[in-house]
């Protein structure tokens, strides 16, 4: 076994809390902006985020300037991710429901599939075909024109705000698999962390203004959660479980994450488990699956071969 590697059983619990730790941080960001405008919600999450991701790094002796051959991938995740799919998924939470925000937010493997056969030149299969299909059928059902209320601009601006993240997540996870990486990609984690909370905040002062806060042991915990288990946390673990695990698990171990988000949401906020909410996600979720049904295969074979 190489070094630092996890044992299965210790991967697999790894990945079980970053599925945790990611689908609880959709509600707790809901929580957030009771008191926080959207802007310095994400500014701040970031910031601990990138405090607590320093600190990982220094305590592991893992801290190393970006490379220059790496330059355009911090500048992609830092910008597609880290800012775009955090602030957009953080301005459509104040018009759209956590469990339903979490629903869309996690279609990203979906188009990420379309993408890739377009700008990557990969295979479109048969069951990625299929899973593309089976997962637009649930986003079908969430947004079935007789049942949308097209009249509400709010719920509109928000669906499409979550939607978009999702496309610009779908967009660095291609980048992300056509670079040739220099240095590991958990090194670069804290400086893409940096650069987008030095946008961020000066954006929030920008547009929001310095708020008027009123701080409490609550805030403060729901803050802390959000950006060191919210965002830390699934960063490093999930550069350590994709060193120990295939990645094909890895991905269909993240299929918790909207499940989780969905039943914290109707938990802590009492958000409704609506029909259509649960047929939307159970069909995303299955599209996903057929989708990456050839790479589950593939695996399967190779694990025997060895």
């Amino acid at each position: 076994m190489e070094p630092n590697l996890l044992r299965r059983r210790e991967a697999i619990a790894l990945l079980a809390a970053i599925a945790v730790a990611w689908g609880t941080s959709w509600p707790v960001t809901k929580a957030i902006l009771q008191d926080l405008p959207p802007l310095w919600t994400t500014a701040i999450r970031s910031a601990i985020g990138t405090a607590t991701l320093f600190a990982i790094s220094a305590g592991r002796r893992r801290l190393v300037l970006p490379q220059r051959g790496d330059i355009p991938v911090v500048l992609n995740i830092a910008l597609l991710h880290m800012f775009a799919f955090s602030v957009l998924v953080t301005i459509g939470l104040q018009f759209v429901p956590a469990g339903r925000s979490v629903v869309l937010g996690y279609t990203t493997p979906l188009w990420v599939a379309a993408g890739a056969r377009l700008f990557l030149g990969e295979a479109l299969t048969p069951a990625r075909a299929i899973g593309v299909a089976v997962g637009v059928s649930g986003l079908l059902i969430l947004f079935d024109p007789s049942t949308f209320d097209w009249s509400d601009r709010n719920a509109v601006l928000g669906n499409a705000l979550v939607l978009l993240a999702a496309l610009c997540w779908s967009a660095s996870i291609l980048h992300v698999r056509a670079h040739q990486w220099v240095s590991t990609p958990f090194e670069l984690v804290p400086w893409q962390a940096t650069l987008a909370t030095g946008i961020l905040a000066p954006l929030a002062i920008l547009f929001e203004g310095i708020p008027h806060v009123e701080w409490s042991e609550r805030l403060i915990l729901l803050l802390f959660y959000g950006g060191a288990i919210g965002i830390a946390l699934p960063y490093w673990a999930t550069q350590t479980v994709n060193r120990s695990l295939p990645a094909i698990v890895t991905s269909l171990g993240l299929l918790a994450v909207p499940v989780v988000g969905v039943i914290c949401s109707a938990i802590t906020l009492g958000e409704t488990l609506s029909f259509s909410l649960l047929a939307a996600m159970a069909l995303i979720i299955g599209g996903i699956v057929i989708g990456t049904s050839d790479s589950i295969r593939g695996s399967w074979r190779g694990s025997h071969r060895r």
